[in-house]
């Protein structure tokens, strides 16, 4: 019946445009379209029913194949360098309970989404991984607290110097996350977390980049002898961590017009939030008349002192810069915070800087997860977090730039055929090949082209062709074909597997 009545719709279309043709009498046009709407509206059901339109939710998007190996790619990096230093997995749920994530982000709060009522329950997506990851530390690993105190405290079951890994994907924002929790000396975790910031944007090789350093401690210093009223410091430090991207006057008028605070106040935080450098500035600032006699502050650049000696030995601190108008805005940080920019883009084929922002960021967060302990226990922490959304956006402009050709697949060889009705023989050696763990492939046809298959290798990038003719078969050997230099060399049928190992190794 539906078929008919879309067939009858076809044909009153079909009419309606013949009428319109014709330069029919306005009236009758307007009585077929008319007749037209209401034979449309009977056969999508209920009126008014709008048409279904197929799209991504706001703030995601799909990714095709050659996007994904960009990514995959770039997972690959930051994964191995996170095991490189000894880190364990763990996921979370992308949701918490609202009070759970409610008062950690401070301005940031706004960002939050929140959820519809589940079940009795005011649920949020969370935000980034901090938060919702201490509260695993309490809920998963209570039971462990007093034989893996300092494990628990990794948010991972192993030794107590362990860091972890975790990833997070929420509403098109993928993070890469790698903490490390626990009593320890001074600084050495916090070295290690730059450490690896360092080699990751190195080997993905982003370009130039910079990783800005401060310590919580030293801005609340700052705050207090620039005459910043207590209540005022986290909302003064909210407006600092605009800097970035606003130039100081439309910071200091914030300060000032928004926020309440006095404009000579503003002026006295103007003069420190415009330094930055290294090891000198930290010891000029240990000198400073005002902030020297600042107990937070002056722990706070005593412990910065100490970072950047680790740092040295590391050989990093070309890339580091300890700036005083570094802020990062959300509330949970109490002592070094920092944050990876890139300066330029070096590509040749881009004529104008890619501008993303910060790639990476993180800091000490000691009074976060006691939030979450019944009994108020103090737990040191301190993360990076790798943002996978602007690096890959880099990445991906730069190879749609250079067109330089992506891998979408790891076929090391396409199992191919010189000769028709060879489908049987294709199928037994490419069934070897996988159960050896080769990663093989076949055309889906029974007799396809030899040049088809060999162009198709061309085109996906796949190294080696195993060719069966029925010479091949006769002699108990299977032609070889490196693709990209052409060489063909016959290698005995028990031989292949070990042969296509040994070439591809070498790719």
């Amino acid at each position: 019946m539906a078929a008919e009545e879309a067939a009858a719709v076809r044909e009153q279309a079909e009419a309606v445009r013949r009428l319109k043709q014709d330069k029919a009498e306005p009236e009758r046009i307007a009585k077929e379209v008319a007749k037209l709407l209401e034979m449309k509206a009977q056969l999508g059901g209920d009126e008014g029913k709008h048409k279904f339109v197929l799209k991504t939710p706001k703030g995601t998007r799909d990714y095709s194949p050659k996007q994904m190996a960009i990514r995959e790619r770039v997972f690959s990096a930051i994964i191995n360098c996170f095991k490189r230093h000894g880190a364990e997995v763990i996921d979370t749920p992308v949701f918490e309970l609202k009070e759970t994530l409610t008062g950690k982000y401070g301005e940031d709060s706004k960002l939050i989404y929140d959820l519809k009522d589940q079940g009795g329950e005011l649920l949020s997506l969370r935000y980034d991984l901090t938060v919702s990851c201490n509260s695993q530390h309490w809920g998963v690993l209570s039971s462990l607290l007093h034989s893996f105190w300092d494990s628990a405290a990794s948010r991972a079951r192993k030794r107590e110097d362990s860091p972890l890994v975790l990833t997070l994907y929420r509403q098109g924002k993928h993070e890469q996350d790698f903490d490390i929790a626990g009593q320890f000396d001074p600084m050495i975790p916090d070295a290690e977390c730059l450490k690896i910031v360092h080699e990751i944007l190195s080997d993905l090789q982003l370009g130039d980049f910079l990783i800005k350093v401060n310590d919580r401690r030293i801005l609340d210093g700052m705050f207090a002898v620039c005459g910043v009223p207590d209540s005022k410091f986290r909302t003064i430090c909210s407006s600092v961590d605009k800097l970035d991207k606003a130039p100081w006057e439309d910071v200091k008028n914030e300060m000032v017009g928004e926020k309440g605070l006095s404009p000579e106040a503003a002026d006295r935080i103007g003069e420190y939030v415009q330094l930055h450098g290294g090891l000198d500035l930290i010891e000029q600032l240990l000198q400073d008349p005002k902030l020297s006699q600042n107990k937070l502050a002056k722990e706070g650049l005593g412990d910065m002192k100490l970072l950047f000696e680790y740092l040295t030995l590391f050989g990093i601190t070309g890339k580091i810069s300890f700036d005083l108008s570094l802020a990062r805005g959300l509330d949970y940080y109490t002592g070094v915070i920092y944050e990876a920019v890139l300066l330029q883009q070096q590509n040749d084929h881009v004529e104008d800087p890619v501008s993303v922002g910060s790639v990476a960021g993180g800091g000490r967060y000691d009074g976060l997860v006691g939030m979450f302990d019944p009994k108020g226990r103090k737990v040191p922490c301190v993360g990076v977090s790798i943002g996978i959304e602007r690096i890959f956006s880099i990445l991906e402009q730069r190879v749609e730039a250079s067109e330089e050709k992506i891998r979408t697949t790891e076929i090391q060889v396409l199992v191919a055929s010189a000769q028709k009705k060879l489908l049987e023989e294709r199928l037994k050696l490419i069934s070897e090949l996988w159960d050896a763990g080769i990663k093989a492939e076949i055309l889906y046809k029974k007799n396809p082209k030899l040049l088809n298959q060999l162009q198709y290798c061309e085109d996906t990038g796949i190294p080696l062709v195993a060719i069966v003719g029925e010479q091949e078969l006769k002699d108990g050997v299977v032609k070889l074909r490196v693709v990209a230099t052409r060489e063909e060399v016959n290698i005995r049928r028990e031989n292949l597997i070990e042969e296509i190992r040994m070439r591809t190794s070498q790719l």
